[in-house]
């Protein structure tokens, strides 16, 4: 047996398309709210009246909260972790000793057997002590090897890896490459099949938790031969094993505390009962791992939400400006309005994905697709607002107030610490046409091969009948629903409260707007349609605006039943809504009304050097290295800075 060269293979658009289709979960089991919404169809049923949590859930989720805030407020330096780039070892081992690598972990396995929702709530709280120590928890149980264990693993992967998860051993995930990124289909690391074992060669970039990391998650291809289907396949690997080598700890704008690393492979056996699942199976383990593991990233960007918030309200109540306190100045205000409204939309979208993914009634892709989505997004503008009405103190770093004695706000380091977030665990770009796909699903499920020119006109003509039969029944669907009832969703009118009805009226009524839309698009464009990536990013974007509206009043609906500051949490949501209705209605005029057709002419003309002559009149101060570095495979040539936290 010899080790393979692993320079990426190459493939055309479809084959990494049809990648990308076969890793991704074919059927619809359960009901979506999401889907549904995007069909034009706003089933409140399926999340009103909120679902909620059980007592005894509660009770032993609110244990863990109060010991982790003592843990955060008592142990955790967030200046130091900045400053030195590195969580202190002693800040791991307490988190370790507090139960927190196990909070997602059975107790069976001796984890804290936490819920969704109470998982969240500690990633939020951990997070606003340091974002570095929420991308630790969450790097190692939301995609690390506890997840896939528990929803791919064997009896006895459960029983060797998860005990260890949950108190000593820190985890990693390991896909990206470094000329691979959302395109699996050109994954380079192999896995050859040798007896009982499997050799694993390549190289893997940009792995959270891999510098510190005692287990990983590993993809790697396994070619097709005798006895193998082959195909992406997932392995757990110990880090401690021969042949792999750290090689490089990355250091990036923000995050600064986090183990991000470079990580060599090299004739690396790993055996044959570590592989996760069949063989093959590796991109939709990765992807259904996904599906509820993406929620983490929302939970932090929540937490964000409400620092920036409390910031904006102590600063903006102290400093003054023309003789009153800037939060009067509507400029300002309304800054505050935002972030006040908004952070209460995402904790909404938030709870009720975790509750829902809790429950399990309901398939939870696109809600957990579009918080991801949208947290990122949302909290990046609070953050960046938050700078702004901070003025020059906002730009100025935590240490330099300190130093000349104001309080050290570390506004700068929260914007640049979010900017990751709408890069991580897909980007804003992959996650728009990946909810597009999904959104789209029940059109190309009974119209997809009308459009696909690769089938046989048999099978268009099969298709053509099972598409005039959805539609006959869809289609007058769209025309009228409770929207156009005054009376409609009465219930989220209480006497003395905002009248939130109008709100959802308006949900329902833009739903079969955006269904109607999607619809004619795809007469339009047809096969072409997955090619207009700027039309289905504002399709995605209105269905996530409409998604935490709904979130929005049902959790403002929920805290008033319960008692819990109901009037006040109306009118964030009404708040909330009237922005987001500002919004939706810019997305939906730029459907049709944009400049996409002069923006690819005008890419064209820059790839094409026809602009050239612009960037005349200033120095690059990048060097002349290569943009993409080609890993030369075999044994690392670099020392290994791999440090395992005991």
């Amino acid at each position: 047996m010899t080790a393979p060269a692993t320079s990426s293979p190459t493939v055309s658009e479809r084959e990494a398309r049809q990648v990308a289709e076969a890793a991704r979960e074919q059927h619809w089991r359960k009901p979506s709210f999401a889907k549904e919404l995007f069909l034009g169809r706003l089933r409140l049923d399926l999340v009103h009246p909120h679902p909620l949590p059980a007592d005894d859930d509660v009770r032993r989720g609110e244990a863990f909260l109060a010991r982790l805030r003592e843990f955060c407020e008592t142990r955790v330096d967030s200046a130091r972790i900045e400053r030195e780039a590195r969580i202190p070892d002693e800040v791991v081992t307490g988190l370790k000793e507090l139960g927190a690598l196990g909070m997602k972990i059975d107790t069976r396995y001796g984890g804290l057997g936490l819920t969704q929702v109470y998982y969240n709530r500690a990633l939020a709280l951990a997070g606003s002590a340091s974002p570095a120590l929420g991308a630790l928890l969450s790097a190692h149980q939301s995609i690390g090897v506890p997840q896939p264990l528990k929803l791919f693993g064997t009896q006895e992967q459960k029983d060797a890896f998860l005990p260890r998860c949950a108190r000593t051993d820190i985890s990693a995930f390991l896909l990206t490459e470094p000329d691979v990124g959302s395109d699996p289909a050109r994954l380079a690391t192999t896995a050859v099949p040798d007896g009982d074992a499997y050799v694993l060669d390549g190289v893997k970039l940009w792995t959270t938790n891999g510098v510190v990391a005692d287990l990983l998650v590993v993809m790697a291809r396994v070619p097709r031969s005798e006895g193998h289907r082959g195909g992406i396949t997932a392995f757990v690997v110990e880090a401690a094993a021969e042949g792999v080598t750290v090689e490089h700890r990355n250091a990036f704008m923000g995050l600064r505390g986090i183990e991000n690393g470079v990580t060599r492979f090299h004739r690396v056996r790993v055996p044959a009962a570590h592989r996760i699942g069949e063989e093959g199976q590796g991109l939709k383990i990765a992807l259904t791992t996904l599906n509820t593991g993406r929620l983490s990233l929302p939970a932090m960007c929540v937490g964000a939400g409400k620092w920036c918030l409390k910031i904006a309200r102590e600063w903006s109540g102290v400093r003054e400006q023309w003789g009153k306190p800037v939060a009067l100045h509507e400029a300002v205000g309304s800054k505050i309005s935002f972030i006040a409204a908004t952070t209460f939309a995402l904790e909404a979208v938030l709870e009720l994905s975790s509750q829902m993914a809790d429950e399990d009634r309901n398939d939870i892709r696109i809600e957990a697709a579009l918080a991801k989505l949208y947290g990122s997004e949302m909290a990046w503008r609070m953050a960046d607002e938050l700078v702004q009405i901070r003025g020059g103190r906002g730009f100025e770093t935590a240490d330099s107030l300190a130093t000349r004695g104001e309080r050290a706000v570390p506004a700068e380091q929260m914007l640049r610490d979010l900017r990751i977030n709408r890069i991580f665990e897909g980007s804003t770009e992959i996650m728009h046409l990946l909810i597009a796909r999904e959104a789209v699903d029940a059109h190309l499920a009974v119209a997809g091969d009308l459009i696909d020119p690769a089938k046989s006109l048999p099978d268009k003509a099969r298709a053509g009948g099972r598409a005039g039969v959805f539609y006959a029944r869809w289609l007058p669907k769209l025309v009228a629903g409770p929207g156009q009832l005054p009376g409609s969703y009465a219930e989220f009118h209480p006497r003395g409260h905002t009248d939130l009805s109008g709100h959802l009226r308006y949900v329902e009524r833009h739903a079969r707007k955006l269904a109607r839309a999607t619809f004619y698009a795809m007469s339009r464009w047809q096969g072409r349609m997955e090619s207009k990536q700027g039309f289905l990013g504002r399709v995605v974007d209105i269905g996530a605006e409409l998604f935490a509206m709904s979130a929005a009043c049902v959790r403002a609906e929920l805290l008033r039943t319960r008692g819990e500051h109901g009037r006040e949490a109306y009118q964030l949501a009404d708040a909330f809504c009237r922005q987001s209705r500002v919004r939706v209605g810019e997305l939906f005029d730029r459907l049709w009304t944009n400049t996409d057709d002069i923006d690819r002419t005008v890419v064209r003309g820059v790839l094409g050097g026809v602009y050239e002559w612009l960037e005349q009149g200033i120095v690059d101060p990048s060097d002349d290295g290569p943009w993409i570095a080609e890993p030369e495979p075999g044994p690392s040539a670099r020392g290994n800075v791999h440090r395992p936290i005991r």
